[in-house]
């Protein structure tokens, strides 16, 4: 039997993905997005996880949809059979959805290269650490196509449009050192320093706070792309009418006012 294309594991509150196709710098089949949605379903299902860390086994983050799943054989129909449309649809998007809805912060680990959709599933996660020696880059337009996998989207958010234009156009490879300084990532962690355990350690301290609030912001400052004022206004109400209903909430003012440590549960 192959090793599985994802790992899991946990440690405390925090969960642990790792993409298992180190010889293919953990470049995307279908059979890993299917091991990858059933990972979020033990996140889903298990309420003492609090955190989500996504890595990728040895030297790259992803290197994007793996091109050899695509059938560019000499013959009748290449261009139905190698039409990127039907993965896009079945296999990358839900995942960006998924990740999306996950009820727990995330955090990617960018440990090496994230190239075309791995770059968008860096950018997914409400978070990313990079090593100081990973790097990022739109390869879309090398062959022809356009960013997919959010990427479109998560670009213009993080970067603002000139510089999510440059990227998706020219397709240079963009530095972990001057991905935080356009927006694209949150930390590079120091030279020499395990990015993992820095995305861990950050894990663990968002496992720690109030986890509702925590997805909660995720999906209200996805919001605002679209949304305008008085949109937002009535969405942060009903927001926090909602968030106030929680143990956390309650929880987190009653220690404020007895000047002692909060102890959050996530709900």
């Amino acid at each position: 039997m192959s090793e599985s294309s994802v790992l899991f594991s946990t440690r405390g509150a925090v969960a642990l993905i790792t993409l298992n196709r180190p010889q293919a710098l953990n470049s995307f089949t279908r059979q890993m997005h299917q091991e990858l949605w059933a990972a979020f379903e033990k996140i889903q299902a298990d309420e003492s996880i609090r955190a989500l860390v996504i890595t990728g086994a040895g030297r790259g983050f992803c290197a994007g949809a793996d091109l050899a799943e695509f059938d560019f054989a000499e013959g009748p129909n290449l261009v139905e059979r190698a039409n990127p449309g039907p993965v896009i649809d079945q296999a990358f998007n839900p995942t960006v959805r998924k990740l999306q809805a996950l009820r727990v912060p995330t955090i990617a680990a960018v440990n090496g290269v994230a190239a075309g959709a791995g770059a968008s599933l860096a950018m997914t996660c409400d978070l990313a650490v990079a090593a100081s020696n990973a790097s990022f880059i739109q390869a879309f337009s090398k062959i022809g196509l356009i960013p997919d996998a959010g990427g479109s989207w998560f670009l213009v958010k993080k970067l603002g449009l000139a510089r999510a234009m440059g990227a998706a156009m020219l397709g240079d490879k963009l530095s972990a050192k001057d991905a935080k300084e356009w927006g694209m990532i949150w930390d590079v962690a120091p030279e020499g320093q395990d990015c993992v355990e820095s995305a861990m350690k950050l894990a663990e301290r968002l496992a720690a706070m109030p986890t509702q609030a925590l997805v909660a912001t995720r999906q209200l400052l996805g919001a605002a792309a679209s949304n305008n004022l008085d949109q937002q206004l009535d969405l942060e109400r009903d927001t926090q009418s909602a968030l106030g209903r929680t143990h956390d909430y309650i929880e987190g003012v009653t220690a404020f006012l007895q000047k002692r440590p909060a102890q959050f549960r996530g709900n």
